[in-house]
């Protein structure tokens, strides 16, 4: 008994979910779309889903066609507060602007439908690098916004 004992996880998941297809709708419409290689959901201490492998978030426009991708290496969900904090290489790609967003980490605040980073941010796209000091962004990625803007900028006259 004290082998098996000594051979068990100490803390094990409570739920683990490999190679993960998650969707959610609003009102029969596709919204985001969450692909993830593992997911590990925990309740101890407080309750939280991890992606130790990364994640893939696809938010759709309205009418159905993709808006925007957004790639984390690390996340974890803290899921009494619809958190959801982002790590390692954050990657935004917005497709209706053709800009690409490089950040060091990334929250999502489910309950206050944002987005936001407060740290260093460089975007590229059409010719032109833009650094920044963070950025805000709605839940559906449509509205990015990065504080603080230097760099190549372009103005339509």
């Amino acid at each position: 008994m004290s082998d098996i004992e000594r051979f068990a996880p100490q803390n094990p998941p409570q739920q683990e979910i490999k190679e993960a297809h998650i969707r959610r709708t609003e009102y029969g419409r596709l919204q985001v779309q969450i692909d993830a290689p593992l997911i590990v959901r925990r309740d101890d201490p407080s309750p939280r889903t991890i992606y130790p492998h990364g994640v893939d978030l696809r938010f759709f426009n309205e009418d159905g066609s993709v808006g925007t991708d957004l790639h984390a290496g690390k996340a974890v969900s803290f899921d009494d507060r619809n958190v959801l904090q982002g790590s390692d290489s954050v990657v935004v790609v917005d497709y209706c602007n053709g800009d690409t967003v490089y950040l060091q980490d990334i929250v999502w605040r489910q309950d206050d439908d944002i987005i936001f980073s407060n740290h260093p941010v460089r975007s590229v796209g059409a010719g032109r690098v833009t650094y920044g000091d963070g950025f805000t962004s709605d839940e559906r990625m449509t509205n990015l916004r990065i504080l603080h803007q230097r760099g190549t900028i372009e103005i339509d006259e």
